[in-house]
């Protein structure tokens, strides 16, 4: 059993594509990858933490029949820490108990670590001076005021997928993600 972490996926969002200069034609392309690049690091034995943004809400949002199908597809036990645009979605209920836990923040220890996540970048957070870290989503890959004051914080890591290849990462590889993306952008 293995943990994972993801975020900002923007299942079914086409803005999103260009918003993040993502190599995709369309949302179908999109949403084809994502499911496929989840299903071939994730068994359904293991845990993903899903850092917010699952779909696109608010004006333009999907169908919640669409969402629930979409997310019966990926493997694995889905923790969700909500983020912005998740919460039209959440109101189904159908679609709500599709997750093992729905949280805003949420404390998880593992491997030893402890970590806070949170959709949204914290400048403080729990535990933040005793060397614990802290996940997010939120800020894609962004390289706006946002990305500048997290990227300096040494125990912050992006679980956004526009920076870890469009697939769930465990604990070291979002590290190693966030490493390059700050090198390399």
């Amino acid at each position: 059993m293995a943990t994972f972490f993801s975020a900002d996926l923007h299942f079914g969002h086409y803005e999103i594509i260009n918003f993040c200069n993502r190599p995709f034609e369309n949302t179908e392309d999109m949403n084809r990858a994502l499911i496929n690049n989840w299903n071939s690091r994730v068994s359904n034995n293991d845990h993903v933490y899903i850092v917010g943004d699952v779909f696109y809400g608010g004006r333009g949002a999907k169908d919640p029949d669409e969402a629930i199908s979409i997310v019966k597809k990926l493997n694995g036990i889905l923790h969700l820490i909500a983020g912005n645009h998740d919460l039209p979605y959440l109101k189904n209920m159908d679609y709500h108990y599709l997750f093992a836990d729905v949280d805003q923040l949420r404390y998880l220890k593992h491997d030893g670590e402890h970590i806070i996540l949170c959709h949204y970048p914290l400048a403080e957070w729990s535990g933040y001076y005793r060397g614990s870290w802290h996940i997010y989503g939120h800020i894609h890959n962004a390289k706006d005021t946002a990305f500048s004051f997290m990227m300096n914080q040494e125990k912050a890591l992006n679980a956004g997928v526009d920076i870890c290849n469009f697939t769930p990462v465990t604990f070291d590889e979002l590290k190693e993600c966030n490493e390059k993306f700050k090198v390399f952008g």
